[in-house]
């Protein structure tokens, strides 16, 4: 889920799907990628199909007016980073840590920030979010970033909900808007 927008139109909120390439492959990619632009999908972050093995499929996805989203770590050299940003769309997520999803945060918002704007520097018109240990206790010092994902803290927070017998969809609710006043 994305708690600070990346500028689309006035009132847009993107809708950004994530998964695994054996999925498209199965659905058929040609069919995929159509069903995904007829249900309002806006961008695909598919997590095991890198580049440049990916070229064909975003080619595919740019056609359909969907924005696919290239991945780069902290391991990304430079040289691979520059033709990772060189060919994406307009979006590229920055994995901020080495870790598996869910997991604490092993590295500081500063260490993070620097490498953001290390990577931001090679081309400031793409946005770039920050994903991987995103929470409500490090979201506000990220807020500089044009996009934060915040994924298993949702998670997390609905078994809860399911398990205390209460509203997930409430919860949830107002754990994003609790999230988005730690932006303002």
């Amino acid at each position: 889920a994305f708690v600070k927008k990346f500028k689309k139109t006035k009132d847009a909120k993107p809708c950004i799907l994530m998964g695994y390439y054996n999925s498209v492959i199965q659905y058929g990619e040609n069919q995929f990628i159509k069903k995904c632009r007829k249900v309002g999908v806006d961008g695909l972050i598919i997590v095991d199909l890198p580049w440049p093995e990916n070229k064909k499929f975003s080619i595919k996805c740019k056609k359909n007016s969907i924005s696919f989203v290239q991945l780069i770590s902290p391991t990304t050299s430079t040289y691979r980073m520059k033709r990772i940003i060189k060919n994406s769309h307009d979006m590229i997520y920055y994995i901020s840590m080495l870790s598996t999803t869910g997991g604490k945060l092993k590295v500081s918002p500063r260490e993070i920030l620097k490498n953001y704007n290390k990577i931001k520097q090679i081309n400031k018109s793409k946005n770039l979010v920050i994903g991987f240990g995103i929470t409500s206790k490090t979201i506000s010092s990220l807020k500089q970033a044009d996009g934060l994902v915040v994924g298993s803290a949702l998670c997390k927070e609905i078994s809860k909900s399911l398990k205390n017998r209460q509203n997930p969809v409430t919860n949830v609710g107002n754990m994003v808007k609790n999230l988005r006043r730690k932006l303002s």
